[in-house]
C-alpha cells in the first residue's frame, strides 16, 4: 500500500506500518510520483485537484478499483469547502469514469455524517474488455 500526502502530520500515523510505503509529495505542483506504476486500487477522499483526475484512471491496473469521495456542488450551503474549485460539478465523477471504467456504484447526495455536506462518491473498475 502507498500513502501519499504533502502534509507530514497526515502521514505520521502511517509511518512504520509494515507493507505501507509513505510518500511525501505535493501532487499539485510537484512531479507526478507514479509514472510507470499501476495500482490495484486508488482511494481518494475529501480532495479535488482536477488536473490529476485523468492520472488516477491511468494508474489503475487491469481489474483495479477506483474509490473516490469528495465534496460536491451545493456544499457551499453547509460550510467548507465552498469554493467551486474544490467542489465536484454535477456528474463530474461519472464523466471521469465513463468509457474508461465500469461504474459499480455512484452517489451524488446530501450526507449527515460527520456533518451535513454535499458529496459525490464513485466506485469503478478498470475492466480489460473496455480497452479492446
Amino acid at each position: 500500500m502507498t500513502a501519499v500526502d504533502q502534509d507530514e502530520n497526515a502521514l505520521a500515523s502511517m509511518e512504520g506500518i509494515v507493507g505501507v510505503e509513505v510518500i511525501r509529495a505535493d501532487l499539485e505542483s510537484g512531479a507526478w510520483p507514479f509514472d510507470g506504476q499501476a495500482f490495484t486500487g486508488v482511494i481518494v477522499t475529501n480532495y479535488l485537484h482536477r488536473p490529476l483526475l485523468p492520472s488516477l484512471v491511468q494508474v489503475l491496473a487491469p481489474g483495479g478499483v477506483l474509490i473516490y469521495e469528495t465534496f460536491a456542488a451545493g456544499n457551499e450551503r453547509y460550510g467548507r469547502p465552498a469554493n467551486p474549485n474544490f467542489l465536484l460539478e454535477r456528474g463530474e465523477l461519472l464523466r471521469l469514469a465513463y468509457g474508461h471504467l465500469r461504474i459499480v456504484a455512484y452517489e451524488d447526495l446530501l450526507t449527515d455524517r460527520p456533518r451535513p455536506a454535499m458529496v459525490q462518491r464513485i466506485c469503478a473498475v478498470n475492466d480489460a474488455y473496455l480497452s479492446r
